[in-house]
């Protein structure tokens, strides 16, 4: 095994000389004030003993009947003690209920093959509402409050939050997510915030989160107050339960925090960062504060539900294709490679037209740059005010957190009338990436207009985000309509002025300056720098270019920008058991989210499905897709820029459904005409995987919750690239026997995989290795070498380079990609896997429907396409494991199974072995309800 290289503020506690070096340092008596801490749950240290829960008020308003379950890995304890973390990094002991849903996770992708419905909960929580007399671990009355208990579950942990009044339950809710999410709650306010490194230490990770979303974010302390304020008076009655709720959520955190500190059972972070004194207790724990919340809610924000921006590498690629083709075949190209909107793509919504964001037949103020005049802007800046190179290891950032950007979402829901039960059954949940802890906590709130049992972000959680009513079910993936644009600002007087509205304006200039100092837990030294970002009423300047000689900034511009707060409104609906009675009320209730979501609805009797998000009406001719001209008349209708709000599509308008006999949905198009700023909705796409299992299912009908579960999972283990595509590439390599003895034995091995069914799975649970385990290596060598062989003679290196920082060639599970990173589990969401499909296919004379607009696989001979096929495909097979998984901090040169493994990326002090690779959400629920009310 290689030594690992310590990637973040936390981790050099992890490596053998990281361990030894602190124990060295340490003093005796800080070790044994670490160890005298309580060794059981942060909630143990509260606990009323003897009192049980009376579950009957809950099981009376529980329509599920034992048919719903939940599942989020690696545990509900997210919290621990100095003591805890020690034993952890020294002999890998794990707290309690820290990763006690861990196993089950992973067991799924091997025992899904034999699962039936009495099985279900063998790898997923029972996710009833209440917790059995017999069953109860603790009972908590937080700050000794009478109108609020606490309970937990023996197996699990989680926090069913119980009480009286309105202020009470909120009170609960947050008390318990300190219990089990102090530390991460603490350490992502600092994010939202741009302050990690003074927190947490200057690791090049810490860095590298600090950076990434400040840059999106970068508010000052009365915008986050604005935010809330605003957001609460156009809501009326609902706005200002929300800021009771809010106010009494926080009252709960802080109570706990205060407890805590005098109990000495805060979590071990804190010391190992220098905040707290593990032998006198010096030192604070700070209060939440409202904005604290708001903070939270922008990273959260800009990770899931933001889509759009990528204007400015569209216009290179589009330029790229003009210089090689010229304009009018060039721009053909382009559009051919964008699939706007491709006949052949797989869609949630199947029946109706949406139109949104179309091409328009005369783009107007296009504000495309001069050739070579791009540059980004700098972010980071020294003492002497010049731009400072970057300090940061922003691949170690986007390999922490950008899994969860890219993220691998998933529903499958099916109506009724083709179940079993003829009741509809939902298997779905969000990809929040994998970290320990986990960035989403499961609880029950169950209040005065409040009853639910779900998933939440910590420190948002006064309201379940994803879960289970009393006789309903919702979830979301991330949509990513286009909600982002670049305008290109003019420059006037200098770099820091522009034109707005006829008038030369200066740019606002917001600035952090961080500093920090070396903790117990970080191996790097003292450091600082200053972030810096100049923003205009258009929004932050993300890059600096010419268009046709003149100086312009290009900014970005969301409409969620300044309304991270907004969304409160749509989930303290989604709570209230009196608000949501059917899938109307549903869609109205998601119609107050304005981040750009996919939610799914289930009951006894109906399903249904809404696109969320603020979708600003754009001028007439106004092409979405490029930079345009910062100008009145191009300006989104209505806008209002000191409060960033417009004119935006009306609810009508949304892809919205209502018991469509199956949806299914992995990030994949949403609806016709309906536009993603993403690339690569074409003809192949991985929820393709869902949809051929889903639509078998319902075409054979009487579907159950196991039967949908092993459609999920089947399709979690499914190699995109071996499924839907290879046996095209093998139909233009047979049209000529294979001589080559090395062409011959890849080509057969590569067939028998395919007919084995293309899985990247285990050869029995837990051995570590692959059954075809060659051709799956012969695969991840091969497709970047087909994909370039095939593409870059014709459109040249410059326009295929280019094409390929608008969309990766590959996204495989051992590939470190993109900003999803290695070892992040979501995998075969973005890759030229369409391209490829058509382009073969045309070759071969087959159909296609929105073809590329040439062919480019041996130039459209099927000869010399299947050359390029083939010769790739020797090259492929001689690699050796070591050359194709090349090993990194985690695993070892050449080990295929570890190289795909999910890892939880360590965001505390507790870490957590690697489990093998499926592609499947984080959180997930499986439900069926059997009445309602």
């Amino acid at each position: 095994m290689p030594r690992r290289t310590p990637r973040n503020a936390l981790d050099r506690l992890r490596t053998p000389r990281g361990i030894h070096g602190f124990l060295k340092s340490a003093s005796i008596c800080v070790l044994i004030a670490g160890l005298l801490s309580p060794l059981s749950p942060a909630w143990a240290a509260d606990t009323t003993p003897g009192t049980k829960q009376d579950t009957a008020a809950t099981a009376a308003n529980d329509h599920c009947g034992g048919r719903c379950s939940d599942i989020l890995p690696p545990g509900q304890n997210g919290n621990a003690t100095l003591a805890e973390i020690l034993l952890n990094q020294a002999f890998g002991t794990q707290p309690a209920h820290a990763e006690d849903q861990l196993g089950p996770y992973a067991n799924l992708a091997a025992g899904h093959p034999s699962l039936t419905d009495d099985k279900i909960n063998s790898f997923f929580n029972d996710a009833s509402f209440g917790v059995p007399a017999d069953q109860v671990a603790s009972t908590t009355r937080p700050a000794g409050r009478t109108d609020v208990t606490i309970v937990r579950d023996k197996r699990t942990g989680v926090p069913h939050i119980t009480g009286t009044t309105r202020y009470g339950t909120e009170f609960g809710a947050g008390y318990a997510a300190a219990q089990d999410r102090l530390w991460l709650m603490d350490l992502f306010r600092h994010v939202g915030r741009g302050q990690l490194t003074p927190f947490a230490g200057g690791a090049p990770a810490n860095q590298g989160l600090e950076q990434q979303f400040w840059r999106t974010a970068p508010y000052t302390e009365a915008e986050l107050q604005a935010q809330i304020d605003s957001a609460a008076a156009r809501a009326g009655e609902r706005g200002k339960l929300a800021l009771a709720d809010v106010d009494a959520y926080l009252a709960g955190i802080n109570a706990y925090i205060d407890a805590s500190d005098k109990g000495r059972y805060f979590p071990g972070e804190y010391v190992l960062t220098g905040h707290k004194d593990a032998i006198t207790n010096a030192g604070t724990i700070e209060h939440f504060k409202p904005t604290d919340l708001v903070a939270l809610a922008s990273v959260i924000g800009a990770l899931f539900g933001s889509g759009g921006g990528g204007e400015v590498d569209n216009a290179l690629s589009l330029l790229a294709a003009q210089q090689k083709y010229g304009v009018r075949e060039g721009t053909e190209v382009w559009e051919s490679f964008r699939q706007r909107d491709d006949p052949e793509a797989v869609r949630t919504v199947r029946d109706g037209s949406f139109p949104y964001l179309p091409r328009p037949a005369d783009p107007q103020g296009r504000a495309l740059p001069d050739a070579g005049s791009v540059t980004a802007e700098p972010l980071l800046y020294d003492r002497t005010g010049g731009a400072a190179a970057g300090t940061a290891d922003r691949a170690a950032a986007r390999a922490a957190l950008g899994s969860a950007r890219r993220g691998m979402s998933n529903a499958l829901v099916v109506s009724g009338a083709h179940t079993a039960s003829g009741h509809p059954v939902a298997v779905f949940g969000p990809q929040t990436g994998y970290f320990a802890p986990q960035l989403l906590m499961l609880q029950e709130i169950q209040g005065p207009g409040i009853s639910a049992r779900g998933a939440s972000f910590a420190g948002l959680s006064m309201y379940v985000e994803l879960g289970r009513g009393q006789d309903y079910a919702w979830s979301a993936t991330t949509s990513g309509q286009d909600i982002i644009d670049t305008y290109a600002v003019e420059l006037c007087q200098d770099d820091y002025h522009y034109l707005y509205r006829g008038t030369c304006t200066p740019m606002e200039k917001i600035e952090r300056k961080n500093s920090w100092k070396p903790t117990v837990a970080d191996g790097t030294a003292a450091g600082s720098y200053t972030m810096r970002v100049w923003r205009t009423k258009y929004g932050p300047v993300e890059y600096r270019a010419t268009v046709g000689g003149k100086k312009v900034a290009y900014t970005s511009l969301r409409s969620s920008f300044l309304h991270e707060a907004d969304s409160i409104i749509g989930f303290q609906m989604l709570n209230d058991p009196d608000y949501v009675k059917g899938p109307g009320d549903f869609q109205r209730a998601t119609e107050h989210i304005n981040y750009t979501f996919n939610w799914f609805y289930a009951n006894a009797e109906h399903t249904a499905y809404y696109n969320s998000g603020d979708n600003p009406v754009r001028a007439d001719g106004v092409d979405p897709d490029f930079p345009v001209w910062a100008r009145p008349e191009r300006e989104w209708r209505d806008w209002d820029p000191a409060a960033n709000t417009a004119r935006y599509t009306p609810p009508s308008a949304h892809p919205r459904s209502t018991d469509q006999d199956y949806y299914v949905s992995w990030n994949n198009k949403v609806a016709a005409n309906y536009s993603a700023a993403s690339w690569g909705n074409g003809s192949v796409h991985r929820g393709d995987l869902l949809d051929d299992r889903v639509r078998a299912l319902v075409a054979a009908g009487g579907v159950t919750r196991a039967a949908l579960v092993r459609a999920m999972a089947d399709a979690g283990l499914a190699d995109l690239r071996a499924e839907d595509v290879l046996p095209k590439l093998l139909k233009v390599i047979d049209s000529v026997p294979v001589t080559d003895t090395a062409a011959k034995a890849a080509v057969d091995r590569l067939r028998a995989w395919l007919t084995a069914g293309g899985k990247r799975a285990e050869t029995s649970a837990g051995s570590k290795k692959y059954a075809h385990a060659d051709a799956i290596r012969t695969m991840d060598a091969w497709w970047p070498l087909l994909v370039r062989a095939q593409f870059a003679p014709g459109l040249g290196d410059d326009l295929y380079t280019a094409f390929t920082r608008n969309l990766s060639v590959d996204e495989s599970p051992s590939a470190g990609h993109g900003a999803t990173g290695a070892h992040a589990g979501s995998a075969f969401q973005y890759g030229w896997w369409s391209y490829v499909d058509k382009d073969v296919r045309a070759v071969l004379g087959e159909p296609v429907q929105g073809p590329l607009a040439r062919t480019y696989c041996g130039g459209g001979d099927l000869g010399a396409c299947r050359d390029a096929l083939l010769a790739t495909l020797k090259e492929a097979a001689a690699k050796t494991p070591a050359q194709v998984y090349p090993g990194d901090d985690t695993c070892a040169a050449g080990d295929q199974w570890c190289a795909d493994a999910i890892v939880h990326r360590t965001l505390g002090g507790i870490k957590h072995g690697p489990i093998s690779w499926q592609n499947r959400p984080t959180y997930q629920q499986v439900v069926e309800f059997t009445s309602h009310r």
